[in-house]
């Protein structure tokens, strides 16, 4: 990250579940002006986002992804930090973390992406999420979308205490599709803890993903 991505305001914004971190990532870029630093995954089931820029514009995003969060119901802590102390950045800033028990990265930094004017590129296709406790339920869900629509699996995000979120994409019609019928199939075999469409993903939300 160079200097310039978060002189002006540090944001921070840490919200309870994967599908809901990236509903909200998505938000923070269609709101305003600011960049994506890192993603972060906690010990709750949850992760926390940075992001720089201007201040006016990082208090405007995250005042968008609280609001967000909070319709969801979903617990969610946030944060604006004007002109950040470069000594501190040691704290904020983490390293690359790999987690053996989940098999995975969990300190997340976005993949380089063009951020030159003040509106976010968006994808012109839909992303779905469906995050259950409990394997048995998303691998089921899953299979479920597979074969009401035609959709694509992109990745899948183990947090711990069961939580796992597997990531879809498709035309919006065909994720929307998937979604409602994958999460239809999870009662009775765990907990559906989220489900979500996100249209047209900002590029913050498409850096964390795989190619």
């Amino acid at each position: 990250m160079s200097e310039g991505h978060y002189t002006g305001a540090l944001g921070l914004i840490e919200v309870a579940g994967w599908s809901p971190s990236m509903v909200v990532l998505d938000t923070l870029e269609k709101t305003a002006n600011i960049r994506l630093l890192q993603v972060e995954q906690n010990d709750l089931a949850g992760a926390i986002m940075k992001i720089g820029g201007p201040l006016g514009d990082v208090r405007a995003s995250i005042e968008a992804g609280r609001v967000l969060a909070e319709s969801m119901r979903v617990h969610c802590m946030t944060d604006v930090i004007p002109h950040p102390d470069e000594r501190a950045r040691r704290a904020w800033d983490a390293k690359p973390e790999f987690n053996p028990l989940m098999e995975q990265a969990v300190v997340k930094d976005p993949a380089p992406y063009d951020k030159e004017s003040t509106v976010s590129e968006q994808a012109p296709f839909a992303v779905g999420l469906i995050e259950t406790q409990g394997f048995t339920a998303v691998f089921e869900a899953i299979d479920t979308a597979c074969k009401t629509a035609n959709v694509e699996v992109l990745s899948r995000e183990k947090l711990g205490g069961g939580y796992i979120t597997v990531v879809i994409k498709g035309d919006v019609a065909a994720v929307r599709a998937a979604v409602d019928a994958g999460k239809a199939k999870v009662e009775g075999l765990g907990k559906l803890i989220a489900a979500h469409v996100i249209a047209s993903p900002t590029e913050a939300v498409l850096s964390l993903l795989p190619k």
